[in-house]
């Protein structure tokens, strides 16, 4: 039995937050990125969609959580921890996080793939988020170290690469040399 079927067995076909049966599959819980049993959820899409942030958070469809935070799967209790940590403003889900209990290795799950999505991601000059593949501008002629040339105000750079755990580089091309450059110096 595959995976996703075992899954929607687990969950009578339904999703494990909200119990919507409009076509619920699998979810794989971050920053797990294998697909089994202990790592992933049978959710819907109005449910996916928010918790990917591709969709406005509609606190009201939340409540469910309060039924499903009560789940024994490990996945289910990330994302209901993880959904009434976001909520908190709203006020109601403070007291359901004060009942829910998630063992250490479930919590540290929780806290880890929370603070990779509030990690900060890069920007260029102007705000405007960079995502790996993307053209910037230079706005500023910079000496690069080492390579004995200056790159020059308007140059284009073409298929950045982000710089892993550092939110304010990029690394680039310019004259067929790979150099980091810092986000502030660039517009998309």
């Amino acid at each position: 039995m595959s995976i996703e079927n075992s899954l929607a067995e687990r969950s009578n076909h339904s999703c494990e937050l909200c119990g919507s049966t409009e076509n619920p599959s699998t979810y794989v819980v971050s920053p797990k990125t294998d697909l089994t049993m202990d790592t992933a959820a049978f959710l819907c899409q109005n449910c996916q969609s928010q918790i990917e942030g591709n969709a406005t958070i509609d606190a009201n469809h939340w409540r469910c959580l309060n039924d499903s935070m009560w789940s024994q799967e490990p996945p289910v209790q990330v994302l209901a921890w993880r959904m009434l940590t976001k909520l908190k403003p709203e006020g109601w889900p403070v007291d359901l996080l004060d009942m829910l209990y998630l063992d250490d290795e479930t919590l540290a799950w929780a806290k880890a793939g929370l603070e990779a999505e509030n990690a900060p991601k890069p920007t260029d000059s102007n705000g405007v988020e960079l995502q790996s593949g993307d053209s910037v501008v230079l706005i500023k002629d910079l000496n690069v170290k080492g390579a004995g040339f200056t790159a020059k105000r308007g140059t284009a750079v073409r298929n950045i690469s982000l710089v892993a755990d550092d939110p304010e580089h990029i690394l680039g091309k310019v004259n067929g040399q790979s150099i980091y450059i810092l986000t502030k110096y660039v517009k998309k």
